[in-house]
């Protein structure tokens, strides 16, 4: 991708880097066009509007054109910036940490459901695989007297998410935690949470190419049929919840109703059906710890 940037004005060149996202049939080319030049010159979409005459220094046109050749090569926008937007909060992401998704706040709905109402003083939650953060970060932005723990085989995935609770002031409310989902902690938690590996493993190399080469495979694999995953965590967390506690995981499509009889089968009970992505596709599944 050559400097072909320089001198043009912030606005002819977010409509090139668009055009060439185009071209390289990318479906959000516009957004994402908006976004790159905006990280480049350091701009909101209201600034990007008001400055769209000025033109791009050398320095700015040339990190744009490698975004954009980034950008055409298939890595995503949030990889090539390094951080996401998730349930309105900015988090930092690594080579170890899935970039969050839209799909998996509807856990954090599902949660906040619960949450409300049970009204329990001082939740104990904890977030298995807990990647970048997002889903615990999330929850305990939005419940202010909870504490959690977040786990990971992942240490750089830990690091991050300590990071990312550092920068959101979550940090005296959390703690993260290297092991192999809940086998480091004892319990007992209200609420636990997970984003699992459950894609299963054959059809990993058929994942679009911003998944496939650039999230991290031990946070897809989930077996021969996907369920790997849930086999060891549900079982795990029926005996760490507190009577009337909650276990609440996102589903691949398809996948709702073997992940609640496998909850069955761990003696939690599902009360209500999953919650749906905004594709209508059964996502958040979860199930309660009956008192004895």
């Amino acid at each position: 991708m050559s400097n072909g940037f320089t001198g043009q004005s912030i606005e002819s060149a977010r409509r090139a880097v668009a055009a060439q996202l185009r071209s390289a049939q990318l479906d959000e080319a516009e957004l994402d066009a908006r976004i790159l030049i905006g990280a480049v010159v350091g701009l909101d979409l209201t600034g990007l509007i008001a400055q769209a005459a000025r033109p791009l220094t050398s320095a700015e046109a040339l990190q744009l054109a490698q975004y954009a050749g980034r950008r055409i090569a298939g890595e995503p926008v949030a990889r090539i910036l390094g951080m996401r937007e998730f349930w309105g909060l900015s988090f930092r992401l690594s080579e170890a940490t899935l970039v969050p998704r839209p799909d998996t706040e509807t856990v954090v709905e599902r949660a906040l459901e619960l949450f409300r109402e049970q009204k329990i003083h001082r939740p104990r939650i904890v977030d298995i695989g807990t990647g970048s953060g997002a889903i615990l970060l999330a929850l305990l932005h939005e419940i202010p007297d909870a504490f959690g723990v977040g786990t990971d085989l992942s240490l750089t995935a830990l690091g991050t998410a300590r990071g990312n609770a550092a920068a959101l002031g979550l940090g005296n409310r959390s703690a993260f935690v290297g092991c192999s989902y809940l086998a480091a902690l004892s319990g007992p938690f209200d609420l636990i949470v997970s984003n699992p590996p459950y894609i299963p493993s054959a059809e990993i190399p058929k994942l679009s190419v911003d998944v496939r080469e650039h999230d991290p495979h031990l946070a897809l694999d989930g077996g021969n049929d996907g369920y790997d995953a849930y086999r060891a965590l549900i079982p795990q967390a029926a005996e760490r919840l507190v009577p009337g506690g909650a276990l609440i995981v996102e589903a691949g499509q398809g996948q709702a109703r073997n992940i609640e009889t496998l909850m069955a089968a761990a003696a939690l009970v599902v009360d209500r059906p999953p919650m749906a992505d905004l594709a209508g596709i059964p996502r958040a599944v979860s199930a309660r710890k009956m008192p004895p």
